[in-house]
């Protein structure tokens, strides 16, 4: 290997002959060594530098796999992570490793972790935690900055951090005086993981990292006016409960907020108990089994239609964990017309934010619906079943099964049939998220992980390396648009470099689908700016270290996923679909729930 270099004492270097890369393995350091390190880390009055606060309480935090890209002012933390019991993977782009931090976190149920330099590292953080900010996802990220003395002087690759990803985090500061450093980590991982998740973000100036002082032991916090509200209160509850036993057209409508709780479990037990037809959000997928006769599958935009039309048909609906968003809801003023509100959530700040409630619980998830299934009873509801089930026949999720052409459907329904709907999925933004959250059944959940509220091409790819890396033994599955893997498909060096199996499924039309879908209904199929001549992704895949697969014939589809899925190495499918398929049904922008384009389509192909 031209210009190998020299590797530190303490390193076994081996050859990967798979991939064609030297790595590096370190022995546990030896007494002579540790003690002269000792210095640096701890002197004879019980002193430590702040780096080495830093690692101590972040494996007091639990923490043993961290995402990041080293700089010059977080050098001091580089250099006590080197002897760290904690995995570190580096990123080809700090946006990719927050994504990694992110999907980490959706698939493990821990808080991911972070770093990044001053300046630009850490501004290339921003979208990353947009998008774990918006979905509500636990993150801390801990960014360098340059010496304290040097704020606000436009010293080297200095930015205004706090400042500038304020508006997109749950809480951020800097530390200034190394005596407050583990308790504000402390506290970061506790803001971050309590109440409704979401990114923290801690500045760290080089000079505090070097610093020392006594390492702070306890865990006492201080979080004046950090409150959360856990257990619903009581009255509220039993009025949801009665509302619900009185209700003949009831429609359970499930977020992201009940897989962020854990609840799943009591979720289901709840439905079961009241016999409650079920639809989700995009990120609520996987909390309700959609093979039940009762789920009716995503709703809103792209959803289902008879999930649609029951919502605007039911005369409760009930809310859990869920925001009310704008992909949901359609034309606001028409949304649930017939219906009583009731919303459960821990954030009160999202109750009547977007649709007025009638019945407010505020509290955790878990409790809540553990209290209601004790005081809900079993109502049959004969004639609001029948009435779905016929919705459901006259317009279920379909396409054209006798085409020639290369469908997208077909390669998600196919993916499904193949994997026993088991598989962990990541998307990218745009119609392949559409298509994967109507053909692939969730069954569990943290099984979907895609990017909701920001909606942010560019995720899918970074948030396979994550959920990989969270749980080894399962198979991860990337479904991504050429448009979305394009922005970060670099990091495909980061899985084969880490001997991460992942897999992508890249749906390949050429365009910017969804934008392209857009012009085609909305102007004229003037399709302005939205074609990108791709490169041959096989290749590039292999070109990087990774399998590399071209489907151009509807008949290859099966073979080739049977392919990707035996593959231990990461492995790029690249399947040239049909070029102008569209997402159906759709509700357009400015209508209401039940004005769907498509059903025709739909009707037709039942």
């Amino acid at each position: 290997m031209i210009g190998q270099p020299e590797w530190p004492s303490g390193a076994v270097v081996y050859r990967n002959d798979e991939y064609g890369v030297y790595q590096e393995r370190y022995r546990t350091m030896s007494k002579s060594r540790s003690s002269a390190k000792s210095a640096g880390t701890q002197d004879k009055s019980g002193l430590k530098a702040g780096a080495q606060i830093i690692v101590d309480t972040l494996i007091g935090q639990g923490v043993d796999t961290m995402f990041g890209y080293p700089g010059g002012v977080v050098l001091p933390l580089f250099d006590r992570l080197y002897d760290a019991p904690i995995r570190f993977v580096i990123p080809r782009h700090e946006q990719g490793g927050c994504h990694m931090a992110d999907a980490y976190a959706r698939a493990s149920g821990k808080v991911g972790v972070v770093v990044a330099t001053s300046g630009p590292g850490a501004c290339n953080l921003t979208t990353g935690l947009a998008t774990a900010m918006m979905d509500s996802v636990p993150v801390v990220a801990l960014t360098g900055q340059v010496r304290t003395e040097l704020i606000g002087n436009d010293a080297f690759q200095e930015a205004d951090t706090t400042g500038v990803t304020r508006p997109v985090t749950k809480y951020n500061c800097i530390v200034k005086d190394v005596k407050n450093l583990a308790r504000t980590i402390r506290e970061a991982f506790y803001i971050a993981s309590t109440g409704r998740p979401g990114p923290v973000l801690v500045d760290l100036p080089v000079d505090i990292q070097v610093a020392k002082c006594k390492a702070d032991g306890s865990d006492d916090m201080e979080l004046p006016g950090y409150k959360i509200r856990t257990r619903g209160h009581a009255k509220q509850i039993s009025s949801a409960a009665a509302a619900i036993n009185a209700s003949e057209r009831p429609v359970l409508y499930v977020g992201g907020g009940v897989i962020s709780a854990n609840a799943t479990e009591q979720l289901r037990a709840f439905a079961e108990k009241a016999h409650l037809p079920v639809t989700t959000t995009l990120l609520g997928l996987g909390s309700y089994d959609q093979s039940k006769p009762e789920s009716l599958d995503m709703l809103g935009m792209h959803g289902s239609a008879y999930a649609n039309f029951a919502v605007q048909e039911c005369d409760l609906l009930i809310a859990v964990g869920a925001r009310f968003d704008d992909r949901v809801t359609g034309r606001l003023k028409d949304f649930a017309p017939l219906a009583e509100i009731l919303h459960i959530d821990i954030d009160p700040a999202s109750i009547s934010k977007n649709v007025k409630v009638d019945i407010p619980v505020v509290g955790d998830a878990k409790h809540i619906l553990a209290e209601l299934a004790k005081e809900v009873k079993y109502c049959e509801r004969k004639a609001w079943f029948k009435k779905i089930a016929e919705w459901k026949k006259k317009f279920p999720f379909s396409y054209d099964k006798n085409s020639s052409s290369v469908k997208p459907q077909h390669i998600v329904s196919e993916l499904c049939h193949q994997t026993d709907g088991k598989a962990i999925i990541t998307t990218g933004v745009g119609q392949n998220q559409m298509w994967t959250a109507q053909f692939y059944k969730f069954s569990r959940p943290r099984q979907l992980i895609s990017s909701g509220g920001l909606g942010t091409m560019g995720y899918g790819l970074p948030a396979a390396i994550g959920a990989q890396v969270a749980k080894p033994k399962e198979t991860v599955v990337d479904i991504d648009g050429d448009h979305s893997f394009n922005m970060t498909m670099t990091e495909l060096a980061t899985a084969v470099e880490n001997k991460l199996p992942i897999k992508v499924c890249i749906l390949n039309n050429g365009y910017m689908g969804m934008v392209r879908q857009w012009q085609e209904l909305f102007y004229g199929k003037r399709y302005s700016k939205s074609y990108l001549a791709n490169p041959d992704y096989a290749a590039v895949a292999e070109a990087l270290g990774a399998v590399g697969i071209t489907v151009d014939k509807k008949a290859d589809v099966p073979k080739a996923i049977r392919a990707m899925l035996g593959e231990k190495r990461p492995c790029v499918v690249d399947f040239r679909i049909e070029r102008e398929e569209n997402v159906w049904p759709m509700v357009a922008a400015g209508k209401s729930l039940n004005e769907m384009d498509g059903l025709d389509i739909l009707e037709s192909m039942a």
